[in-house]
């Protein structure tokens, strides 16, 4: 039984560490945008790709066209 819900956590924390959102930052500006948003195909310089809760982490401001 110990094993089954020891199971179970390692498939919760695996699918919680899939389900995270990238999204591209914008260092200079600190806007984040979407992967598949125009601005972020269009941002090729200090630009990163980083988890969304770590974009907002460093104060970033969602795209208006996207979202983030």
């Amino acid at each position: 039984m110990k094993k089954i819900s020891v199971l179970i956590s390692i498939l919760f924390l695996a699918q919680s560490l899939a389900m995270a959102e990238m999204v591209m930052y914008n260092t200079k500006t600190g806007k984040f945008h979407k992967l598949t948003c125009k601005w972020a195909k269009q941002c090729t310089v200090n630009c990163i790709k980083i988890d969304k809760q770590k974009a907002k982490a460093k104060g970033g401001i969602p795209c208006k066209v996207c979202g983030g």
